[in-house]
């Protein structure tokens, strides 16, 4: 069966936006924003780990929403670098820059409560938030492979994914992205917990 035409604007009715999307100039603020820092193996920009992230949105979730995906490439920025909401509402406007906040941690908070907090603001938000938090997660365990100390690192990781699972459960009914997220990203925590080994207990994780 042949599939649905696509159907593409004419030329005349084009405008900026489609151009240049909110994403091209987010990968580009984020490049300079995240220069000169590096990966936990201390050899991998962190940058790359920003585009990964973006990448998993987009083409292993299938997401094209040019905001989710320009938070996806921001969303390390106020917590990683010094740039705060205003930077990000005046480049990006304030849907962007609202995701952001919601994905990043208050470190001003104790640990628990820090972790406690963010998961609220998480539930609360927008769902390409949680979308993007699940592709953040995915990249993460993913990239443990070349973390130096990934046998203390990977459970926590594996713990991200499992709490973001569990956050964007709500969302996999209207949302066919997030059920092909949650999909890849239990996939992969199976895929991974062996060489978690021990310190891995899954029902901690749900805690």
């Amino acid at each position: 069966m042949a599939g649905k035409p696509v159907r593409v604007k004419k030329l005349a009715s084009l405008t900026k936006a489609d151009f240049f999307p909110a994403w091209q100039a987010a990968a580009s603020f984020a490049a300079r924003k995240h220069h000169g820092q590096l990966r936990k193996d201390g050899r991998t920009p962190y940058y790359a780990h920003v585009v990964r992230v973006a990448f998993t949105t987009s083409a292993l979730f299938g997401c094209s929403d040019p905001a989710a995906i320009a938070a996806a490439l921001t969303h390390d920025l106020i917590e990683d670098t010094t740039t705060d909401y205003e930077d990000l509402e005046e480049r990006f406007g304030s849907e962007v820059a609202d995701m952001v906040v919601a994905l990043t941690k208050n470190m001003a908070l104790p640990e628990a409560a820090r972790e406690r907090d963010y998961e609220q603001r998480l539930a609360k938000a927008d769902w390409r938030v949680r979308l993007v938090k699940l592709a953040d997660a995915y990249d993460n365990v993913v990239d443990s492979d070349n973390d130096p100390k990934q046998e203390d690192n990977l459970p926590r990781r594996l713990g991200a994914c499992v709490r973001a699972v569990r956050l964007a459960e709500r969302d996999a009914k209207d949302h066919p992205e997030t059920r092909r997220a949650i999909d890849l990203v239990t996939a992969l925590v199976k895929r991974y917990e062996k060489k978690a080994g021990s310190k891995w207990d899954p029902r901690r994780a749900e805690g």
